[in-house]
Parts: structure tokens; sequence; C-alpha cells
């Protein structure tokens, strides 16, 4: 039977009609109205609403930013809207004659591409989503990892350097502050204030006014010597965070989301070496295997939906 899946996102929702095997059949999206929960909630309803029209669908499934309680119900903190202990889950079911269930965004695209994408036919898989900030998920012995709280697997927040730059989150030091498309952009105007090789992104940053990142991503993908650096010097904080993560962890897989992960082999080679060199017993250890994401964009939706699948079924 098929699922709705829906992803919210800071700025635009995204939903999606989605078969057993992963297959979308319908998709739609609105524009976010981050300021004001109830139009939060008449927006999903509708969307919902729209794309369960005329299929049998057996559940719907939300996926966003933030902590989201055990019994995937309530949000307890959302970043990038106004949610503070929101009843999410029971504003849905009031207006919806479906069952609902809420996840984290970053734990719905780890566990679409553990069904559906990179990690096909692997138990152990961690996921870290490359983003304006960095998301992540657990999978261990084929369950998704959300802790005794629900809050669990926030790969983000990992202290990389004590002491270090201050997060969002109110710790100092965190990946998400050295392993981030916000990060790459930081390094690669450092990178830039230097000159040498970095005088192709001073020149594209004194011709727009700033540094954007998709000047940073077209200068990557041309091979420029200083987005490649940046690139690799965030490439090399993020194999420190997945040593760290798989001396806890020990995944067989490590797979890389967002839109930074688009750098490919680029961005794989440097944590594969910073990983090796900071991995505790190394040449006596098991060595994962680090790839892209597959699903990209689809992944929220997709996770979503099957999440609230596997829910129902287990009602």
């Amino acid at each position: 039977m098929h699922a709705v899946g829906i992803d919210i996102g800071g700025t635009k929702i995204a939903g999606a009609l989605v078969a057993e095997d992963g297959t979308i059949l319908r998709s739609d999206r609105s524009p976010t109205p981050a300021g004001s929960p109830a139009e939060i909630v008449e927006v999903v309803v509708g969307m919902i609403t729209r794309l369960a029209e005329g299929h049998d669908v057996m559940a719907a499934g939300v996926a966003a930013a933030g902590f989201i309680d055990e019994q995937q119900s309530t949000v307890y903190y959302a970043p990038n809207i106004s949610w503070r202990n929101e009843p999410f889950r029971d504003r849905l079911m009031a207006e919806l004659d479906l069952d609902v269930t809420i996840d984290n965004d970053a734990n719905a695209a780890g566990w679409a591409e553990f069904r559906f994408g990179a990690g096909r036919g692997v138990d152990d898989m961690t996921m870290l989503t490359i983003g304006t900030g960095v998301g992540g998920a657990v999978v261990a012995g084929g369950h998704l990892m959300r802790g005794g709280f629900g809050a669990g697997a926030e790969l983000g927040h990992l202290r990389v350097v004590p002491g270090g730059l201050p997060c969002g989150c109110g710790a100092r030091g965190c990946i998400e502050q050295y392993g981030s498309g916000r990060a790459l952009l930081r390094m690669a105007n450092e990178i830039a204030d230097v000159g040498g090789i970095g005088l192709r992104l001073a020149e594209l940053r004194e011709q727009n006014g700033t540094l954007r990142g998709e000047d940073v991503a077209e200068l990557i993908a041309a091979d420029d010597p200083g987005a490649v650096q940046a690139l690799r010097e965030l490439g090399g904080w993020l194999g420190q965070a997945c040593a760290s993560l798989g001396a806890v962890l020990d995944p067989r897989l490590f797979v890389f989301g967002g839109g930074v992960a688009a750098a490919g082999e680029l961005l794989l080679a440097p944590i594969r070496e910073a990983y090796l060199a900071h991995l505790p017993a190394r040449g006596y250890h098991p060595e994962p295997k680090f790839v892209t994401a597959q699903l990209v964009n689809d992944a929220g939706v997709v996770g979503a939906a099957d999440l609230a699948r596997l829910h129902f079924r287990s009602r």
C-alpha cells in the first residue's frame, strides 16, 4: 500500500505519494509559513489530502529538522520553525483520517538511503547530510537509532574542537562548524584572503560582492586549486568526526548526502584519508566504505513515507 511523505524545510515543504518500493508516484511542494505553526498544519493537511486523493493510502509521515520525541509525535524543538514542544502529530490527526508519524528529517533521509539507496544490503550504516548545517542518521542492526528520548543521532553536534567555534546549539567546536556548507564557504573566504591558489576565489568575491556557495561549487567542479583546497579541509574535519563515530558505532558504510556531497570523490578522498589517520587500532580494524547518497532531494519524503508505513504495520 502507498504512504505519503512530507519533508518540512525552512523555506519549502515537499510532499510525495510513495509506493512500497520507494517509487514516487505524485509530488507537491509549497513555501513554508515558518512563523506560524497553525499555518504549517494547514499546508501539510492540504498537501497530504491532495496527494492521497484517489489512492489507497495507509499512513502519512512528516519529517522536520529538530528534536522529535520517542513517540514520533511531539516536536521538542525545531531551529527553523516556531515550534517548541509542539504536539504536531495530534494537530494533524485531528484533521486527517490517517495514521501520522513525525520524524527528524535527517533520520528520514538516512532511512530512505538504507532502504532504497546507497545503504541497500547493509545492516549498519551511518549517514551525514552536509548542507547549510550537518545532520545525521544511524542505522544499527537494521534499525533506525533514535535514542532514549527520540533525539539521538544529532551527529552534527559531535564536538571535534574543544573550545572551538561557537555553534548555534550553544556549544563550541561542533562538527557542524567545520564540516558544513557554511564552513566550506568560510574556508574558501580564508583561502581567498591569502591569495595564491585563492586568486580565482578572490576574483569572484570581488566581482559578486560576496563569495557565494554556488561560486565555490562551480570552482570545485572546474578543479580550481583554491576551491578544492577548501573542500579538502572540510573533508579532513569530516574524516576526523567519522573516526570518532566509527569507534562507537562501527558502521560498515558511511553515506554522505546534502548539497556538498555533489562533489563526489573530491570530498570522499580527504574524508577517507583523515578517517584512517585518526582511526584507533589502524591496520587491525576493518575499513568501512564511504559513498555519496543516491536519492538526493527525494530522500526526505521517501524516508518519511516508509517510516510511517513501518509504524502503521507495527501497531
